[in-house]
């Protein structure tokens, strides 16, 4: 792969437009953009996330998948039509839910973003996926979108959940449970 990007200012943004992957030029704040910023912005996160983990935590592996998946994603956003997340990127992320999943007591009540460092910011990626969600849902109401990938964020959200759960739980630690009675004044 040569020298793709052999200069990294142009200024051809300076007049608030950005250039999609198929050459033609919308406004940095379109919800195309908003898309494709917000899915950088969960993988930012989740990267994060990889580095609190021992190098060799099985977790890091799926994690590091899900990063090449959102790369996948926002480059999908970045050329109108085209569709790179499918069934099996889903398929993947309910399997990989599922062997999280059985291991987990049933939940009884809400949780808390806490437990450890680690769980708070695969909270934190699970919340910034909400909006990435929110966003994608958006954009599909004024322009044609990969129906597979509002799924694929809905999944993955899911599965984000899930992993904090694992996370919280490690090292005999525990989630936060939501205490009603500490809601009170």
């Amino acid at each position: 792969m040569g020298n793709r990007l052999s200069k990294i200012y142009t200024r051809t943004g300076d007049d608030g437009s950005t250039g999609l992957a198929d050459g033609n030029r919308i406004a940095k704040n379109a919800q195309r953009v908003e898309a494709m910023g917000t899915a950088d912005e969960l993988n930012c996160h989740i990267g994060l996330l990889i580095e609190t983990l021992e190098a060799n935590d099985p977790l890091s592996e799926e994690l590091r998948r899900i990063q090449h998946h959102l790369f996948d994603l926002g480059g999908e956003f970045a050329i109108p039509g085209s569709k790179v997340i499918g069934d099996e990127h889903i398929q993947w992320l309910e399997q990989t839910l599922d062997a999280h999943n059985e291991h987990l007591p049933p939940l009884k009540n809400f949780i808390l973003p806490g437990g450890n460092a680690q769980a708070a910011q695969c909270h934190l990626a699970r919340a910034v996926c909400r909006r990435a969600e929110r966003i994608v849902v958006a954009l599909g109401h004024e322009d044609s979108i990969n129906g597979a990938s509002r799924h694929y964020l809905n999944r993955l959200s899911d599965l984000l959940f899930v992993i904090a759960r694992v996370l919280a739980r490690r090292g005999g630690r525990q989630e936060i449970l939501w205490d009603q009675k500490k809601s009170g004044l």
